[in-house]
C-alpha cells in the first residue's frame, strides 16, 4: 500500500492539494523520455512534437544509462508520469529490430492506460521549413482523414489519444483570426502521415478573408508497430465525469449536434364539440338530425 504522505508545511500543503484529483482539470503535461538507446534522428523528432506541445511539456535529456522499454517493463514511464506530474508520455528510443521508434501513451490514476509504438520512415524537420512559426501554447485545428479511423478499434483509439494530446486549454470562444495552426493526420494503408500548417489570412476587399494554409513542419510518416489498448471497463471509468459538472437532463428537450435546442410540449385532448365552424343552412341542425 502507498505510503500516506502528511505535509510538515504550509508549502508542502498546497503542493498536496495541486496533485488531488480535480472536478475540472487543467491542461495535460507530457514528458519526454530518452532511452539509453536514441539516436539524434528520433531525438529531432521528439523535440519538434515537444515544440508543437509546449508549454505543457517537460524533456528529460539525460536519464543516466536508463533503458527504458514501456512494452517491456511499463514500471520506469509510471514513476516518471508520477514524479513529474505528467499523464501523457513520449519515449523515443533506436535498436537494430526496431530502428527510430517512439511511443506515445497516457496514464490513468498513475497507471498506464493506453500505448502506440510509432516507426518513424520520413521525416522533415520544422527548421527546414523557412517561414514564421506559431506562438507558444496556439491551440491548433485537428483534421483527420482515411478510413481507418472509422473502421478499425486501434486507429479509433489513436485518434481519440492525439486529440487529447493536443487539446491545450478550455476555450469559452474562438475567433476565426486566432486560429494560426491546423495538424493534419491521414491514415493511407499502414502509414499515418502527420502534417503541420500555418493558417494565413489574405484580405479580399469584403468582410471575408482568404484562408491559405502554409506547410510549417515537421513533415513524418510514421508506421504503426505495436499497441496496447485499455479495457473498455477501464476506458469508461477514466472518462467518467464527477457529479459537479454533470449536465442534469431536462425532459422533453434535446439538442442537435449543432447546438439547436428542440422541445416537445404535451397537451390535454381537445374538445372539439363546441368548436364553431362556419356556419351555412345546410349544415344546420333540424328537429330530425339534433
Amino acid at each position: 500500500m502507498d505510503k500516506v504522505i502528511k505535509p510538515k508545511t504550509a508549502r508542502g500543503k498546497r503542493k498536496l492539494l495541486q496533485r488531488e484529483p480535480k472536478v475540472i482539470e487543467g491542461p495535460k503535461n507530457c514528458v519526454f523520455l530518452r532511452s539509453s538507446t536514441i539516436n539524434q534522428f528520433t531525438t529531432d523528432v521528439m523535440k519538434d512534437i515537444c515544440t508543437l506541445k509546449k508549454p505543457f511539456t517537460v524533456f528529460r535529456n539525460k536519464h543516466g544509462n536508463k533503458l527504458i522499454l514501456p512494452f517491456e517493463d511499463v514500471s520506469p514511464v509510471e514513476f516518471l508520469c508520477k514524479k513529474y506530474e505528467c499523464p501523457l508520455f513520449v519515449v523515443g528510443s533506436h535498436s537494430k529490430k526496431r530502428a527510430n521508434n517512439i511511443v506515445m501513451g497516457r496514464t490513468f490514476d498513475n497507471q498506464v492506460l493506453d500505448m502506440f509504438e510509432l516507426g518513424i520512415e520520413n521525416y522533415k524537420p520544422m527548421a527546414e521549413f523557412k517561414i514564421p512559426k506559431i506562438a507558444i501554447g496556439s491551440k491548433p485545428l485537428l483534421i483527420f482523414g482515411g478510413e481507418q479511423f472509422d473502421e478499425q478499434e486501434e486507429f479509433k483509439r489513436f485518434r481519440n489519444f492525439l486529440i487529447d494530446f493536443f487539446v491545450g486549454c478550455k476555450l469559452d470562444g474562438l475567433r476565426l483570426s486566432g486560429v494560426e495552426h491546423v495538424i493534419q493526420v491521414v491514415a493511407h494503408e499502414s502509414k499515418i502521415l502527420f502534417r503541420c500548417y500555418k493558417v494565413r489570412l489574405s484580405p479580399t476587399g469584403t468582410k471575408y478573408s482568404k484562408l491559405e494554409l502554409e506547410e510549417m513542419g515537421p513533415r513524418i510518416d510514421f508506421s504503426l508497430r505495436r499497441s496496447k489498448l485499455a479495457s473498455d471497463d477501464l476506458l469508461k471509468k477514466s472518462l467518467k465525469k464527477p457529479a459537479e459538472v454533470r449536465i442534469k437532463k431536462v425532459k422533453n428537450i434535446k439538442k442537435s449536434k449543432l447546438g439547436t435546442t428542440f422541445g416537445r410540449i404535451h397537451m390535454t385532448r381537445q374538445d372539439y364539440s363546441g368548436l364553431q365552424t362556419r356556419k351555412m343552412k345546410g349544415l344546420k341542425k333540424t328537429a330530425a338530425t339534433s
